[in-house]
């Protein structure tokens, strides 16, 4: 496994060098070949058109090598996979820890999992909690922002970018219009900018805008999304509370627990796994609905004790007629529970 991190190492030559030493460790394996790990591979200028000729010739010699590209800005090489190596890769997704890993590395509780989300690097830092929140915010926030997404595309307006990120964290698991948001940000931007930031900011792995769902009609990228991050450290660390701060207000947890239940859907739908949208139709609602293949499941969030019955819920099911209609937390399913289960097992047979 090699790194393309150091900036001395950036450039085509580097690839074929790594390349090479591969190729020989794969013939003195044998059969049982070997594999090459690229990481970083987004910041080598060229990086595809260097894999696709020598991974061709490779495949022309039958040599038992394979490859693994890793890259943390999602977007940017996934640009590079469909510019040059169309039909010789395949895509593996890494999403954000889940609260089975964290629980499992770092003994994490539900209530830790909830507050500092999925980020091992900075569980070590959870008992300084103000260190911890500095060290999402500067080392794993700003490098996202300024690294992954302003290397991928021109931002015209960089500074809105950021706050539009501040603004979906701190209105996370809200449904606000491109309108409102501009009206926040106090810009004169417009409505398809903020979509757009919107979308590199979910490439990067940090927010998202969640969109309504309307059954088999068009749905229209201008609808008003639903704000959701997809690890609840984004939000907690921005708050400036502290865990037992949060716990005690009510609201906030909340939102909190909401978020969390949206973060595991939302990185679901990353990978693939699921679709994910909300719905609401005047003064009725639906937290999220969850299509996975043509099986449909609304889902209701509700962090205290709450009647099984919901009128959002009960509109819905009479306009759609979802498989299921599932309640996390209050008296439905525990959120631990719902946490440490794939997203499929909740809404599939």
């Amino acid at each position: 496994s090699e790194s393309a991190d150091e900036p001395t190492l950036r450039g085509s030559e580097w690839v074929e060098q790594q390349w090479e030493a591969a190729r020989l460790a794969a013939a003195e394996a044998g059969k049982s070949g070997a594999v090459l790990v690229l990481d970083e591979v987004q910041k080598i200028p060229g990086w595809s058109e260097s894999v696709k000729r020598l991974w061709d010739e490779d495949t022309r010699k039958r040599r038992a090598l394979k490859v693994v590209l890793l890259g943390s800005a999602p977007l940017l090489v996934a640009q590079g996979l469909t510019e040059s190596l169309a039909g010789r890769f395949e895509i593996l997704h890494l999403p954000h820890w889940s609260f089975p890993e964290m629980k499992a590395a770092f003994g994490f509780s539900l209530d830790q999992y909830l507050f500092y989300g999925g980020y091992p690097g900075a569980a070590p830092l959870v008992r300084q909690p103000q260190r911890w929140a500095r060290y999402v915010a500067d080392s794993l926030v700003e490098t996202s922002i300024s690294r992954d997404v302003l290397l991928l595309t021109r931002v015209d307006k960089p500074a809105l970018m950021r706050r539009l990120f501040e603004l979906a964290c701190r209105y996370s698991g809200q449904i606000l219009s491109y309108t409102k948001m501009l009206g926040q940000l106090q810009d004169a931007g417009n409505t398809t900018t903020l979509a757009h930031y919107l979308d590199l900011l979910a490439g990067a792995g940090l927010v998202v805008g969640i969109q309504k769902y309307a059954g088999d009609v068009a749905r229209s990228r201008g609808s008003s999304p639903k704000l959701q991050v997809l690890n609840t450290a984004l939000l907690t660390a921005l708050s400036g509370l502290t865990l037992p701060d949060a716990r005690r207000d009510g609201e906030f947890w909340g939102r909190l627990v909401e978020s969390a239940v949206g973060a595991h859907l939302a990185n679901a739908a990353a990978g693939g796994e699921c679709a994910l949208y909300y719905w609401r139709d005047r003064n009725q609602e639906v937290d999220f609905v969850v299509k996975v293949g043509r099986r449909l499941a609304s889902i209701e969030v509700k962090s205290g004790r709450a009647p099984r019955v919901h009128r959002g819920t009960e509109a819905f099911t009479a306009a759609f007629k979802p498989q299921r209609s599932l309640l996390v937390g209050g008296d439905g399913i525990e959120v631990g529970e719902f946490l440490s289960r794939p997203v499929a097992h909740w809404v599939a047979p």
